[in-house]
This record gives C-alpha cells, structure tokens and sequence, in this order.
C-alpha cells in the first residue's frame, strides 16, 4: 500500500506540494460484486487530467461527456447551461486535501456511470517511482451504452444464458462469437499499468 511518510506542506495558500501523491480508490456506483480501481497519483493532478486517467483504468472508451461533482461544483467540459466548470482549473488536492475526502465522478449522462472517487492516503512520491500507477483493482469495466449499472447486469444474465432470446444478438452487438470471450470477473493489473505509463513521470528521483 501507499508509504506512510506525509508530505511535506508547500508554502503559500491553497498550494498543492509537488511531490506529494493522493492514494485514491474509484468504485463503480451499484456494482454488485464492486468493480474498483486504486490509483496513485500525484495531488497536482488536474480533474481534468483524472477524468483520462479513469477512464484509462478502467476502461472506458472516453466518447461521452462526464463530469466531477465536489461539494456543490461540477468540474468537466465548460458548459454554462450545465453548470460545469473547467476540470482543467482544479488539481486533485484542491478539491480532496484530506484522507478521506471525497468526489463524485459520472461519465455518460445517458447511461449514467457514477463512481466513487475516496481519497485513502496523501503521501510523500517515493523516490524513483512513477507516478500515476494503478495498485490493484477488481473486476472488468462494463461495456460501453450498455444501459448503466442495471443493464450491464442484465447483459450479464443474458450471456449467461445460451438460451435466452436475445442471445445471440447481445453477441452481435458485442462483436464476439462466444459468451466466454467477455469475462467480467477479468482485471489485469499490468495491463491497466502500461496504458497509464504514457501518463508517468517521476516526481522524485532516486
């Protein structure tokens, strides 16, 4: 898990220290059984930054809109209408300084994919590490519109069942052949950490 030394505090006000790096773990909304990742990343991280690195974790494909809920805020694309700020104008330890602080995180507001971003530890980088990395997850990312968290589980059943009248065409949307191609209970670790290696840099060297 995460190193237990603290960061060291940065001067000035509302400033973020440069080596330090949030522990956080993002859960999947309804998800029975939880589908999660936990990711470090460095607190200078912009939500707009974090909405890539999510959806790199746990692989979401990233064509629909999203946004992060902080308090009253909401941080994405800005769009007066929605009442959405720039996530490109607030950093991770702006909006959750402190262990156990809390964001939302909703992508599609169609399917309406909420997560649950809980920040579990804010440390000092270790020396030679690369920052962001994924620490461990659970469990595949659903499929793309597939309805939200109740349509997955009902895509679930559906390939479960050979003989369920929208088998087959549930396969075709999938683009697969056979039910077992599509594991739900899959999660590669080193997988999620090469896609994220082109978001890493090394915050303190060794």
């Amino acid at each position: 898990m995460a190193n237990t030394r603290r960061a060291k505090p940065a001067s000035g006000p509302g400033a973020v220290p440069a080596t330090a790096v949030h522990t956080i773990k993002v859960t999947l909304d309804g998800s029975r059984p939880p589908i999660w990742r936990r990711l470090q990343v460095p607190s200078t991280t912009t939500l707009q930054q974090l909405h890539h690195l999510i959806q790199v974790a746990f692989g979401w494909e990233d064509y629909h809109m999203w946004a992060f809920e902080a308090g009253r805020e909401r941080y994405g694309v800005a769009d007066r209408d929605l009442g959405i700020r720039s996530a490109a104008s607030k950093r991770v330890g702006d909006v959750a300084p402190l262990v156990g602080s809390r964001l939302g995180y909703t992508y599609d507001f169609g399917d309406n994919w909420e997560h649950d971003v809980l920040v579990e530890a804010v440390d000092a980088a270790e020396p030679g590490i690369a920052y962001p990395r994924c620490l461990t997850g659970r469990r595949a990312c659903p499929p793309e519109d597939c309805g939200g968290v109740w349509g997955y589980d009902y895509l679930i059943e559906i390939l479960a069942d050979p003989s369920h009248d929208e088998h087959e065409e549930r396969l075709e949307w999938l683009g697969m052949n056979t039910a077992d191609q599509f594991d739900p209970a899959e999660f590669d670790l080193a997988e999620v950490n090469k896609a994220l290696s082109d978001y890493q840099s090394v915050l303190v060297p060794s």
